[in-house]
C-alpha cells in the first residue's frame, strides 16, 4: 500500500458517493482545488482532514483501508441494523446472503 492507494481510494468514494472534487472540497470547507490536488498525487491531506473525509463518507479509518470493501457506508449501515435484529432474524439473513452468492455464481 502507498500513496497512490489513498488518493485511489479517495477518488473511487467521491464516485460511489457521487460528487464532483470541486463539491467535495466545498463540503469538507475548503478552497476549490483541494481534492483535485489530493486526486492528483500533489498533497496528502494531514491526519485531522484524513478523519474529516472519513467523517464525509461515513466510514471508519479502518473500512478506509480495507480494499475489498467496494461499498462501505452500506455495508456499515446494514450492519448497525443487523445489530438491532434476533438471532432469528440473523439466520434469515445470512440465509438470504447465501441464496444470493450462489445465483451470482452461476
Amino acid at each position: 500500500m502507498d500513496n497512490s492507494f489513498i488518493r485511489d481510494r479517495i477518488t473511487e468514494l467521491r464516485l460511489l458517493k457521487g460528487v464532483s472534487e470541486y463539491q467535495m472540497s466545498y463540503d469538507l470547507g475548503h478552497s476549490r482545488g483541494y481534492i483535485y490536488n489530493i486526486s492528483s498525487g500533489k498533497c496528502l491531506p494531514p491526519m485531522n482532514e484524513f478523519l474529516s473525509i472519513c467523517a464525509y463518507f461515513n466510514i471508519t479509518p479502518a473500512e478506509f483501508f480495507t480494499e475489498q470493501a467496494h461499498y462501505p457506508g452500506l455495508i456499515q449501515k446494514a450492519v448497525d441494523g443487523m445489530n438491532e435484529l434476533s438471532d432469528e432474524d440473523l439466520l434469515l439473513i445470512l440465509n438470504l446472503i447465501n441464496r444470493l452468492k450462489e445465483h451470482r455464481h452461476n
